[in-house]
């Protein structure tokens, strides 16, 4: 009889809750020949400003409704993109035009319920990060839609990048020799548009950290092993939609993971930030992300759900070379369109629902950490390498 070691049974149990998922997309690529996923959007704030205008265009995707609570801002946005339904309440578009896919991109403290709600009335789910509040509730979203025969997704969408493909193929190549260490970080002086971000649920690691933490398990597999440290820096904030608010949710956070084999890596994120290139780190030309081994190192120039480009070190008399992939379709918000394509197409994506899970449970278990000073053993894995 064959044994497993925990690793083994955990990449084991998501090898084939993927091999299963695969099933339900080819089946339903077979009712879609040629067509377009019909795709209705919920939530019209900032975040839709970039992703309607990239679904629009997508070859994929016929946008049918959009939906917000501020029934104006879904007004204003079927008129600027020509979406030819407007809801002020989930109930009403679930009801409403038929389509196959929603995109949920609402305060995070929301994703989890709409979601359900979602898979609940039958529909595929694109979910911006996180896609549920708890590991738990994530979990509980991905056994309803495999119980449905549907998908649900979650962002990010770094795992599409060139510079991530390039990334991962340095390391399995042995570029880097044995590897043994990573850091990563991504911080600015936090948004002043909503107060969701610093309410309970919501904070500096499910907004910031979510970045790095997927593309650092992506990249040297799932965290078996978590600990943090979390603060609130900045007590009270005044945001646009609520004024002066006291700050619940961490602003501050380092986190450690262990990925087994002896690699540790790191990542800080925060709202107390200052950064002379900004949000969107423009113009950024030193490494946000770097990787150590043995034989080498290499640092992702840029944010990683916006990189440019990577350097790699490997001799000790040259300096490192940058390595500047073609960029090819890639953008941060490209993930729902990227899925609605697998939907009609049958090929599964990179981006996965166990991965996001991942990502959901480090962040929960580095809030625990940071809670209780203790080391937390994590239960989630995902199929990896990820390219």
């Amino acid at each position: 009889m064959r044994t497993f070691t925990r690793q083994q049974f955990l990449q084991h149990t998501a090898m084939a809750g993927a091999a299963m998922l695969l099933s339900s997309l080819e089946g339903f690529a077979r009712t879609k020949p040629d067509k377009k996923i019909k795709v209705a959007v919920i939530g019209c704030g900032s975040v839709s400003g970039v992703y309607l205008p990239h679904l629009s265009k997508s070859p994929a995707v016929e946008l049918v409704s959009v939906c917000d609570i501020v029934f104006s801002r879904a007004q204003k946005r079927g008129q600027e993109f020509n979406v030819p339904h407007q809801y002020a309440h989930i109930d009403q578009q679930l009801a409403g035009a038929p389509f196959d896919l929603l995109v949920t991109l609402t305060d995070m403290q929301e994703h989890g319920r709409l979601n359900k709600q979602a898979l609940q009335s039958g529909k595929h789910v694109w979910s911006e990060k996180p896609m549920a509040n708890t590991y738990k509730e994530g979990k509980a979203l991905l056994d309803l839609a495999k119980g449905k025969n549907l998908r649900i997704w979650g962002a990010p969408a770094v795992v599409n990048s060139p510079q991530f493909a390039f990334m991962s193929q340095a390391i399995r190549e042995g570029k880097l020799g044995k590897i043994s260490s990573a850091h990563a970080h991504y911080g600015h002086l936090g948004p002043t548009w909503s107060a969701f971000f610093y309410e309970k649920d919501g904070g500096s690691l499910p907004d910031l950290g979510v970045y790095n933490i997927a593309t650092l398990t992506g990249l040297l597999g799932p965290a078996k092993h978590v600990m943090a440290m979390t603060s609130i820096v900045t007590p009270e904030r005044t945001v646009d939609n609520k004024g002066k608010i006291k700050v619940e949710a961490e602003d501050n956070t380092m986190l450690l993971m262990d990925h087994g084999e002896g690699i540790i890596s790191h990542v800080q994120c925060g709202f107390n930030y200052f950064d002379p290139y900004g949000h969107e780190g423009k113009g950024q030309q030193n490494p946000t992300i770097t990787i150590w081994g043995t034989k080498g190192n290499m640092g992702l120039i840029g944010y990683d759900w916006a990189p440019f480009g990577v350097d790699l070190a490997t001799s000790f008399t040259e300096p490192p070379v940058r390595h500047v992939p073609d960029p090819g379709t890639y953008v941060w918000q490209q993930g729902a369109s990227v899925v609605a394509a697998s939907l009609i197409t049958g090929n599964e994506p990179l981006i996965a629902a166990e991965h996001a899970l991942h990502v959901l449970e480090v962040i929960e278990a580095a809030r625990a950490s940071g809670d209780t000073g203790k080391k937390i053993q994590l239960q989630s894995a995902f199929k990896w390498p990820v390219v």
